[in-house]
């Protein structure tokens, strides 16, 4: 498998699982601004949408939008537990979970990260995340995880988008038990094999 990535973006969470999972893989980094893949490559000939992740299947098929391609990693190694079997309340508790982590949190960063945009939007979203970021911080209590004691791909993505936080000026101290989750995300070694491949811009 061949994942697309660009350093810090939401690929990260992926990139995580995929070292999680010890699966087989290469990391291709990605100009998300210039739409060129690292060796000069039109990156929209492998994703028409122009964002990241993106993941090449050994099939030749391209997996494209990071919950659909969580599920899938984890779906690969069914027994390491990333993800509950298909057809069970779990397994729809995790895709409620991605969900609220794509559409509720991930997405109330954009405004971030949209050049020009106003002083007075960006306040206005940091005032909607910290509502957000109380609503987790009550809902995950002690955890230690999203899902309670298992570690899952939910976890990997509220991770990724949590470090944000860090380049917008939130702090996270606001919500100590968010920081903590944090923490305790970036311990894993999966986490930090991923960063490290990530800065060196190939794979671990």
């Amino acid at each position: 498998m061949k994942l697309y990535f660009s350093p810090g973006a939401c690929s990260l969470a992926s990139h995580i699982v995929l070292h999680e999972l010890g699966l087989p893989h290469e990391i291709v980094r990605v100009d998300t601004k210039a739409k060129k893949t690292a060796d000069g490559g039109d990156y929209l000939q492998i994703n028409a949408k122009g964002y990241v992740p993106a993941l090449g299947l050994d099939d030749g098929g391209v997996l494209t939008e990071g919950p659909a391609i969580l599920q899938y990693l984890a779906d690969r190694k069914p027994d390491a537990g990333l993800a509950p079997a298909n057809g069970t309340m779990a397994r729809y508790r995790l895709q409620e979970w991605l969900g609220y982590v794509n559409s509720e949190i991930h997405k109330s960063f954009s405004t971030f990260f949209i050049p020009g945009t106003a002083d007075a939007e960006k306040v206005a979203a940091g005032e909607r995340l910290a509502k957000k970021f109380a609503w987790l911080q009550a809902t995950i209590g002690d955890g230690p995880y999203l899902m309670g004691d298992a570690f899952t791909v939910a976890d990997a993505y509220l991770y990724t988008v949590l470090n944000w936080t860090g380049f917008v000026g939130i702090d996270l101290g606001q919500w100590p038990g968010l920081k903590a989750f944090h923490a305790r995300i970036a311990e894993r070694p999966s986490v930090q094999k991923a960063h490290a491949a990530e800065k060196a811009g190939k794979s671990a």
